[in-house]
C-alpha cells in the first residue's frame, strides 16, 4: 500500500506557474532572475499559507538552474535542480526563527554564509517566521544581512511584518503576499480533484474556500477532510454537515419573512437553527454578513465584493432587489447592535427574538400609512398633544350654547389654519441645562396681546445673590451635606446676561449641581423676583503652589494650634535656630 501524503503537501508548488494567486509577484521574482537583478535580502509577508515558504524555494531552485527555460523556470534536469528535488542540495538552508531564535542560533547561521557554493551560483537562507527573533539576534544578525557575501542571498518570511525591526526592514525588499481569493481556491480545488478522481460540486468547493480564508493549504486540509467524510463525492450538503456551517437558505428564508413582516415564521427558523447545535452569536454575525451581501448585490459596481458561486451570486442578487436599501442598512445596524451585546446578555435567545422581532418591523413600519403612525404616537408627560396632531387656531369662533329646545345650528367652517409647531418638554435635567437652564417665554393674553409678568426682569445685585444663595445652601437637610458643602465652596458669579457663572473642581461637584438645578433655580427666581436668571456650570482645577515654609512659619501655625508650646518656650527662654 502507498504511503499517503496529504493534498498540501503533494500538490505544493514547484515552479513559479504553480503558485495560485500571487501572479505579480512571481512575474517580479522571474523578471529579477531573468534580468541577474537580484537583491541580498528578500521579505516575504502576508497570512499564512498563501505560498510565502513555497516561493522562497522555488525562487531558490531557480536561481540556481543550470538550464533555465525561455520562461525562467527551472530545469527540474540540471544537477542543481535534482539535489533541491531530493532534499539534499548544500545551496539551500532552511532555519525555523520559532525554534532558532537566539544569539548563538544567529552566529552559527553568519558562520555558514562564508562557506562558499559547491553546485551553481548562489547560496540562499531561508529564514521562516522570522518575527520570532529575539531583539539581540536581531541586532547580531544586522551587519551580515546589510553586507553579505556575493554569493548569499538571504529571504526571510513571516506573517507579522508590524514585529519586524525598521532596521531590519530597511535592509530588505518587501513582498507583500495577498490572500488567495474564493475563485481561484475553487478552481485549484477542482484541479486537485480531477486528479484525485474527486467528484466535487462547485457549491461544496466555494463553501471551502470561504472556510480556508484566503490559504490555500487550509483550504486543502479541509478538502481531505470533507473527501474523507464523503468518501470521494464531495456535495454541498455533506460539506455544510461536515463542517458545521450554517445553510444560506436559512438566511435567505429569514429575508423573506422580513419583508412580509413575519415574525412568528422568522423566531420558527431561529428555533430550528438552536435545535441543530448552532451557536446564536454564530447566527447573528452570519445574518449581518448576510444583509450586507445583499446589499453590495444591488449594484453592478459592488458586486465585485461578494465572493461566491455563480448560482448562489444570482440568487442573491434577485432578492437584493426586493430589499430597499433602507431596509438593509437598518437590518445590518440591529444585527451588529445584538452582536455587540450578546456576549453581556443573561438571556441570550431573548436577546436574538428581539433582534429579529425589531428587522421584521422594519417593513411594516415602512409601508404602513400616516393615519396609522398617528394612532401609534405615545402622549407626552405633560399633558399635550403629540407633534403631529393639529393645534386649534386661537381665533376660531366657538359656537354658543344651545338649549335642549332650540335645534342646534351647523357648526360654522373655520378657515384651515397652518399647523404650528408644538414645544416639546424635555425630562431630563441635563438636557435642561444644556438648552438655557429653563429659559422662559413671553406670556401672552387671548387676543395675542403680551401681558406683563412682576417677576420678569427685577435687578439685583451680587451680594443679594450671595445672600439667597447660601440661604438656598442653610435649607437643605442633612442627607444633602455633600450638595450643601459644593454650594458654599463654589459660589456664582453674576454675568450682564443673568447667567451665574459657577465654577466646581470636579466632574462630581459638577453632576450634584446640574441634577439640583431646576429647584435651585426655582429658589433664585422666586427670591430676586427675575424670571431670566440662568445658570452656567464650568469644571475648573484648583491651583496648587508650593510654599516653602521657615521654621518660624511652622513654630507660629504650632504655637498658634497649641498655646502651652508658647509657654514653654517661655519656661526654658528657648530660641529658634
Amino acid at each position: 500500500m502507498e504511503d499517503y501524503i496529504v493534498s498540501a503537501r503533494k500538490y505544493r508548488p514547484s515552479t513559479f506557474r504553480d503558485v495560485v494567486g500571487q501572479k505579480s509577484l512571481t512575474t517580479t521574482l522571474k523578471n529579477a532572475i531573468q534580468t541577474g537583478k537580484l537583491a541580498h535580502a528578500y521579505l516575504f509577508c502576508g497570512p499564512r499559507g498563501v505560498g510565502k515558504t513555497s516561493c522562497a524555494r522555488i525562487f531558490a531552485k531557480t536561481i540556481n538552474c543550470q538550464n533555465r527555460t525561455s520562461e525562467g523556470e527551472a530545469c527540474n534536469e540540471c544537477e542543481s535542480c535534482r539535489s533541491f528535488n531530493e532534499q539534499r542540495s548544500f545551496n539551500i538552508r532552511e532555519l525555523d526563527a520559532a525554534s532558532n531564535n537566539s544569539v548563538d542560533d544567529i552566529r552559527l547561521l553568519t558562520e555558514e554564509v562564508r562557506v562558499g557554493v559547491q553546485i551553481g551560483k548562489y547560496k540562499v537562507f531561508i529564514i521562516d517566521e522570522v518575527h520570532m527573533l529575539s531583539t539581540q539576534a536581531f541586532n547580531a544578525f544586522l551587519k551580515t544581512l546589510e553586507e553579505p557575501p556575493a554569493h548569499a542571498i538571504f529571504i526571510l518570511a513571516t506573517t507579522e511584518k508590524q514585529k519586524i525591526l525598521p532596521t531590519i526592514l530597511s535592509r530588505c525588499q518587501t513582498y507583500d503576499f495577498a490572500r488567495i481569493t474564493v475563485d481561484d481556491i475553487v478552481e485549484h480545488l477542482q484541479y486537485v480533484a480531477a486528479q484525485e478522481n474527486i467528484t466535487a460540486e462547485t457549491e461544496g468547493l466555494n463553501v471551502i474556500a470561504q472556510k480556508a480564508d484566503g490559504g490555500m493549504r487550509d483550504a486543502l486540509s479541509i478538502f481531505d477532510q470533507v473527501a474523507s467524510y464523503t468518501n470521494g463525492n464531495i456535495t454541498y450538503q455533506s460539506v455544510i454537515e461536515n463542517l458545521n456551517v450554517l445553510d444560506y437558505e436559512y438566511y435567505f428564508r429569514m429575508t423573506d419573512a422580513a419583508l412580509g413582516g413575519d415574525v412568528r415564521a422568522c423566531l420558527l427558523t431561529l428555533n430550528e437553527i438552536l435545535s441543530k447545535g448552532f451557536d446564536g452569536q454564530n447566527v447573528i454575525t452570519g445574518l449581518a454578513s448576510h444583509f450586507r451581501d445583499l446589499l453590495v448585490c444591488k449594484d453592478e459596481a459592488t458586486l465585485v465584493l461578494f465572493e461566491a458561486g455563480s448560482a448562489v451570486r444570482d440568487r442573491y442578487k434577485m432578492m437584493a432587489q426586493r430589499c430597499p436599501d433602507t431596509l438593509l442598512f437598518d437590518a445590518i445596524d440591529i444585527a451588529n447592535r445584538c452582536d455587540l451585546d450578546y456576549r453581556n446578555s443573561r438571556n441570550k435567545r431573548l436577546l436574538l427574538e428581539l433582534t429579529l422581532i425589531q428587522i421584521c418591523q422594519l417593513t411594516s413600519n415602512s409601508s404602513s400609512s400616516d393615519e396609522a403612525k398617528k394612532k401609534t404616537l405615545i402622549k407626552p408627560l405633560d399633558g399635550s398633544e403629540p407633534a403631529s396632531a393639529p393645534v386649534p387656531a386661537a381665533s376660531a369662533p366657538q359656537p354658543p350654547a344651545q338649549s335642549p329646545a332650540q335645534p342646534k345650528p351647523a357648526a360654522p367652517v373655520a378657515a384651515p389654519q397652518p399647523q404650528q409647531p408644538v414645544v416639546r418638554r424635555s425630562t431630563s435635567i441635563k438636557e435642561l441645562m444644556k438648552a438655557g437652564a429653563a429659559e422662559t417665554t413671553d406670556v401672552k393674553s387671548p387676543d395675542n396681546k403680551p401681558v406683563s409678568n412682576k417677576n420678569a426682569g427685577k435687578n439685583f445685585t451680587q451680594e443679594e445673590l450671595i445672600k439667597f444663595w447660601i440661604a438656598y445652601a442653610e435649607s437643605l437637610s442633612a442627607a444633602k451635606e455633600h450638595l450643601k458643602n459644593t454650594l458654599l465652596n463654589c459660589q456664582p458669579v453674576l454675568k450682564g446676561d443673568l447667567t451665574l457663572e459657577v465654577a466646581v473642581y470636579n466632574p462630581i461637584q459638577n453632576d450634584e449641581l446640574t441634577d439640583c438645578s431646576a429647584e435651585l433655580l426655582s429658589f433664585l427666581r422666586k427670591n430676586l423676583n427675575n424670571e431670566h436668571i440662568k445658570m452656567q456650570i464650568i469644571i475648573t482645577e484648583k491651583e496648587e503652589q508650593d510654599i516653602i515654609y521657615t521654621a518660624t512659619d511652622k513654630y507660629k501655625y504650632l504655637a498658634d494650634k497649641y498655646p502651652s508650646l508658647e509657654k514653654l518656650r517661655e519656661t526654658f527662654d528657648l530660641t529658634l535656630v
